[in-house]
């Protein structure tokens, strides 16, 4: 009778374990290759669904993957899973990220290519100036739009087009600091439990 209560605070225990030690791999990786899909087809500049898409991704993440168990060492399976979640994050962060470093000079100032890029709208609006001269008689609304429409997306694709050189870097650093902040705190929680153990 005096083992009973032992007997199921080993039961309740395993099961814990059980529940972190079985992540989902199959998500997380359905959510990479989603995020993988997304950046392949953001064509141009870069949209802002394609923030909506990483937050729901991130949203996934979270709420339905779980790390398994903390153990010490570089080789055991909760570091390759915690490399392989952190990515993940670091990826949909990047993608989150993208239309606002596009368009947001404070969070990415790109000082040269803000620069450069308003000329190459300028090239861009007069090469459609000079396509579309005979029709300068017929419609100048028209020409003035069109033109408009070349210089705004000649800008936006400038700038998409260095956001995507840069977007490795963010999602690394996020990475980074996902990786150290769930390592950190898992290795807390376990060693906190340990502590709770041994007391009893």
């Amino acid at each position: 009778m005096d083992d009973h209560p032992r007997l199921q605070e080993a039961r309740q225990s395993a099961s814990m374990g059980a529940v972190h030690d079985a992540p989902g791999q199959p998500g997380v990786i359905g959510i990479a290759l989603a995020a993988v899909l997304t950046s392949a087809l953001a064509q141009g500049s870069w949209q802002w669904f394609a923030s909506y898409i990483g937050v729901t991704l991130l949203a996934v993440i979270f709420s339905f993957y779980r790390l398994p168990t903390w153990m010490p060492g570089l080789g055991s399976a909760y570091m390759r899973n915690l490399a392989a979640f952190s990515l993940v994050v670091g990826l949909c962060v990047a993608i989150t990220l993208a239309p606002v470093l596009q368009r947001t000079a404070w969070l990415f100032p790109m000082p040269g290519t803000r620069r450069v890029c308003p000329e190459v709208g300028k090239y861009e609006g007069i090469q459609a100036e000079a396509a579309l001269a005979n029709l300068v008689g017929r419609d100048r609304a028209a020409l003035a739009h069109a033109q408009e429409v070349k210089i705004h997306d000649a800008v936006a694709d400038c700038l998409s087009s260095t956001t995507t050189l840069w977007l490795p870097a963010y999602g690394f650093g996020a990475a980074v600091l996902v990786g150290l902040g769930a390592w950190c705190f898992d290795r807390a929680r376990v060693r906190k439990e340990m502590a709770v153990s041994a007391r009893r």
